[in-house]
């Protein structure tokens, strides 16, 4: 998408109401080249709907007309002084109208994140600067050679195998390197590129157009803000490196829904196995000082705290190269898919491609005959395989299968998102949350809130500036650009919700997945009651101020002398619907769900689909219902098992217990 000159101005008018500097050492949003980085972004969508949806909105933005619709009159929004802007664009947040307080959230999140996220002429923007914010760390001069070799088609291609995989991140890279051991010939295809350690620099803007799926996502409802990755090695790449082995009481949960592999000692293997070839440990679990703040108020309070396991070798979890693992690991420290299952799959022969976009899985007589994809460049790559692994995830899994021609119904049903938030509160000492190790300690006090086995888990993550500004409240340029600049001093309180009810994943006219979800009422309860308690650990830990993620702009002061029950009440009346409330799908499960039966299940028990016996679906898609957890181990134990089971059906493998093979692959020593 590229802009006209009107549509241009009315983007750059916007962006500079939401962050116009101080007309000093702080300059505008264009002025800083945020401009030109939010049209970037946003012209990356590959949803023409929308991007042609943006651009109509911009096309009326400085109209009289488009002045009615935000109750200015007829008046051009560009005409407007600087605080008359400001009022129009809290009143379009403040509207009853959701569809008003969506374009607003929308619009903020472009303008800040854009604003925050840019380095501007010089390479160090003075917002960095003015918070104290180091910036990026620069590439490593001495970074090794990258471990892997794929393929990037340069002109058609037509190759033969056993298995392809259709994606590379927990799911199929753990499957590419089992099925790989069982000696079958794999070929494993990537819609993103490669990157490693030479090509990360801990920036927020490299990190972001790398690694993840291009242009803003989010619910069609515009609840959630959605991200994905979208690189080799998938979210193994860019994850938080929590590791937790998947509950027991939702191994039995699953169990029950016609999964009852999940209550076997082959399952505690696989477990096992994929814990082995992480090394997963925690001797790089030293808590950050926003770690040791949520540590610290759990214990006065007397609620339980645990520390994080993580999979990552050499890390340097005290400093300043760590809190940055959304963007990569620079120091090859995090034990991806990328340096793990991906090297073993390809030291035992299979073949990567990366940048193909696969489109359908080709199916002829009830079978599956291989996956049909395309390139940026517009050339076509066809695999011939005898089985098809889907693990592109739980937004690109349901749609390649619907676009196949599956017509289970339960394909992109079932949908669960983990919905978060955050409470935030400023320190009277310095946090500096951007720095340390990313997550290392936890709570799950309230993650059965109701006898259901359905609540809360708390837990904190680096807060960098452009993956800040989402979750904090935009109630005029002069209070957001304070509220910044103290970022060295915040700290939070992660909310993180274990859904009961579902969206749905729906496939659009142009092929592209459409996300479909709100907040129920009783996850939308535990939500509420999860930001009371996180409000309420930041205030035993001594926080000075304590705000949400309410648009509206919920703040409580301890100097005021109000009690917290206040500021909890103020912060439920403010609502978690569309454009009320900053919310983030944190983990993105369930789509193609595993089940006992087609009526309720996209798959079967060991992940094939109902209708195509040779196609296996292995990632978080499958999950019954959602984990509670962070999900990587729980992606890649399914992963295992359903690849060997898969290799044993084509005949490579018996069809042993994965507890007679719990040993990692030979390569895995440096683990």
């Amino acid at each position: 998408m590229e802009l006209n000159a009107k549509q241009r101005a009315a983007l750059t008018s916007i962006c500079d109401t939401f962050a116009p500097g101080d007309g000093a050492d702080i300059p505008s949003a264009s002025a800083l080249g945020a401009v030109a980085v939010a049209e970037g972004m946003a012209g990356a969508n590959p949803r023409e709907a929308e991007k042609k949806q943006l651009a109509t909105i911009l096309g009326l933005w400085n109209t009289r007309l488009w002045g009615l619709f935000l109750g200015i009159g007829p008046r051009r929004f560009a005409d407007l002084s600087q605080e008359k802007r400001e009022a129009a664009l809290i009143a379009l947040s403040d509207a009853k109208m959701p569809l008003k307080k969506v374009l607003f959230a929308n619009l903020k999140a472009a303008a800040t994140v854009s604003y925050y996220a840019t380095p501007g002429p010089t390479g160090t923007s003075p917002l960095w600067t003015a918070m104290g914010y180091p910036g990026p760390r620069g590439f490593r001069a001495d970074a090794p050679q990258p471990p892997l070799h794929p393929q990037v088609p340069t002109a058609d291609v037509d190759v033969t195998c056993d298995v392809v995989v259709v994606g590379s991140g927990a799911g199929g890279g753990t499957a590419a390197a089992v099925l790989t051991s069982a000696g079958l010939d794999v070929v494993v295809v990537e819609k993103g590129r490669y990157y490693d350690d030479r090509d990360f620099d801990g920036g927020e803007i490299n990190g972001l157009t790398k690694l993840y799926a291009p242009g803003p996502q989010g619910t069609a409802e515009g609840q959630l803000s959605v991200l994905s990755a979208e690189c080799l090695g998938g979210g193994t790449v860019v994850n938080y490196t929590t590791s937790f082995r998947t509950p027991d009481h939702v191994r039995a949960e699953w169990a029950k829904l016609g999964v009852t592999g999940f209550t076997d000692a082959e399952y505690d293997a696989a477990m096992d196995a994929v814990w082995e070839r992480l090394g997963v440990n925690t001797d790089h679990s030293t808590p950050s000082a926003r770690d040791a703040i949520l540590e610290r108020g759990l214990n006065r309070l007397g609620w339980q705290v645990g520390t994080l396991s993580r999979n990552v070798h050499g890390c340097d979890d005290a400093g300043l190269d760590c809190g940055r693992c959304g963007f990569g690991c620079r120091l090859g420290a995090k034990k991806s898919t990328a340096k793990t299952w991906l090297a073993d799959a390809e030291e035992a022969g299979a073949r990567i491609f990366t940048g193909v976009n696969v489109r359908t899985i080709d199916v002829a007589n009830g079978r599956a005959t291989g996956v049909t994809g395309t390139t940026a460049d517009g050339h076509t790559v066809t695999v011939r395989a005898k089985a098809v692994v889907a693990a592109g995830g739980s937004i690109q899994t349901p749609a390649l299968l619907k676009r196949s021609g599956l017509t289970n119904p339960n394909i992109g049903k079932h949908l669960r998102l983990h919905p978060a938030t955050a409470v935030w509160a400023e320190f009277d000492e310095q946090v500096r949350p951007w720095e340390g190790a990313i997550q290392t300690r936890y709570s799950d006090e309230h993650s059965d809130i109701d006898g259901s086995g359905y609540g809360v888990v708390y837990e904190t993550a680096a807060a960098n500036p452009a993956g800040s500004v989402p979750f904090l409240s935009w109630r005029g340029a002069d209070a957001h650009a304070a509220t910044m600049r103290k970022l060295g001093r915040l700290g939070h309180v992660g909310v993180i919700t274990r859904d009961q009810d579902s969206g749905e994943v729906e496939v659009a006219k142009d092929g592209e997945p459409v996300l479909h979800y709100t907040l129920s009422d009783r996850d939308r309860s535990r939500m509420e009651q999860g930001v009371a308690g996180a409000a309420r650990i930041l205030e035993a830990a001594g926080a000075k101020t304590i705000f949400s993620g309410h648009q509206a702009g919920v703040v409580w002061e301890r100097a005021s002398g109000e009690s917290l029950d206040s500021f909890v009440e103020r912060a439920h009346a403010a609502g978690y619907g569309p454009g009320q409330c900053a919310i983030a799908a944190l983990h993105i499960m369930g789509s193609a769900r595993m089940g006992g039966s087609p009526d309720m299940s996209a798959v079967d028990p060991e992940g094939v689909t109902w209708e195509v016996p040779n196609i296996v679906v292995a990632d978080a898609s499958t999950f019954p219902t959602s984990c509670g957890v962070n999900p990587m181990i729980t992606i890649e134990s399914i992963a295992y098992l359903n690849a060997r089971k898969l290799a044993a059906r084509l005949g490579s493998v018996p069809a042993a217990s994965a507890a007679e093979e719990t040993a990692a692959p030979e390569s895995a020593s440096a683990a």
